[in-house]
């Protein structure tokens, strides 16, 4: 038996299917058919991921005592060494994962959670303009209950919590 595609560059190099041949059976319609349905799902499925992200993002998160909101030690934090720990060796994952390269919530794992439990948005300046360097240092130690963001505070030290912040918001801020 013999299957295939005739196929014709036009003028234009666009390739046109001029003939779906098949003899015998329709084996290679389904085949072709869900091929095509495939493609069409992962489509949609990858648009779905690729839309932008959101902002201002809703969230409820618990403030920080008002005694560490007002803090801010990032002017001697190492934004070298907080690159390094939100993109690679952060325990028990890399920032990025959830936060992404960017910076705006749609980290390969951060695309599973939705709003208002969905990653920060840290490139978001109408979100991060009213959160303080304190209250980014007490979500990243204590986690934010109902959300997906984990507590550091037994595998990040103080300082680095304080370089990841400097990076994030010297970097990744917008």
């Amino acid at each position: 038996m013999h299957y295939g595609f005739h196929l014709r560059v036009t003028g234009s190099n666009s390739l046109e299917v001029l003939n779906l041949i098949t003899r015998g059976d329709d084996s290679m319609k389904k085949q072709f058919i869900l091929f095509i349905a495939v493609a069409f799902t992962f489509l949609m499925v990858s648009s779905a991921y690729a839309k932008k992200a959101e902002c201002p993002q809703p969230r409820k998160t618990k403030a920080a005592p008002a005694s560490t909101a007002k803090k801010d030690k990032t002017a001697k934090a190492n934004k070298a060494n907080g690159k390094k720990l939100y993109n690679k060796t952060a325990k028990p994952m890399a920032c990025k994962m959830c936060h992404g390269d960017k910076g705006d919530g749609k980290g390969k794992l951060g695309a599973a959670f939705k709003s208002p439990v969905a990653p920060r948005n840290f490139t978001c300046s109408k979100t991060m303009k009213k959160i303080s360097a304190g209250q980014m240092f007490w979500i990243i130690k204590n986690g934010s209950k109902g959300t997906g963001m984990v507590t550091h505070k037994k595998t990040l030290k103080d300082k680095e919590i304080w370089d990841v912040i400097k990076y994030i918001r010297e970097d990744l801020m917008k």
